[in-house]
């Protein structure tokens, strides 16, 4: 039996999803973004989302977000809308890749 309570940090999912983006095409990449965090923002389930600019050459940006469950994402990555919202990415990236896992354990900072 699980005993999770629900909303428990246990229960959240985290993924973080690398793009490497084409030389030249960074503003056509924060374009499309713009467009993808606006219509995952008022989606069920998500929490927060962020976007990771590279600190050197490598053109390698990082999107990490945060769900309620991984039925809350996996239902908003597997609709249409999201399929379409995404298909025009691949003109601005030479590569991905997707990370997911749930959340084990959770230590935040002190605020200051």
């Amino acid at each position: 039996m699980d005993t999770r309570q629900k909303g428990h940090s246990a229960d959240k999912l985290c993924v973080v999803f690398t793009v490497r983006v084409i030389e030249g095409g960074e503003q056509g990449f924060l374009d499309l973004y713009d467009q993808i965090r606006k219509s995952v923002a008022s989606t069920p389930g998500h929490i927060v989302e962020r976007l990771g600019a590279p600190v050197d050459d490598s053109r390698q940006w990082v999107i990490t977000s945060e769900w309620k469950t991984a039925e809350d994402f996996f239902k908003w990555q597997q609709s249409k809308e999201h399929r379409e919202l995404v298909a025009p990415l691949r003109q601005w990236v030479d590569s991905t890749q997707s990370l997911r896992f749930r959340v084990v354990k959770e230590t935040k900072g002190a605020m200051s």
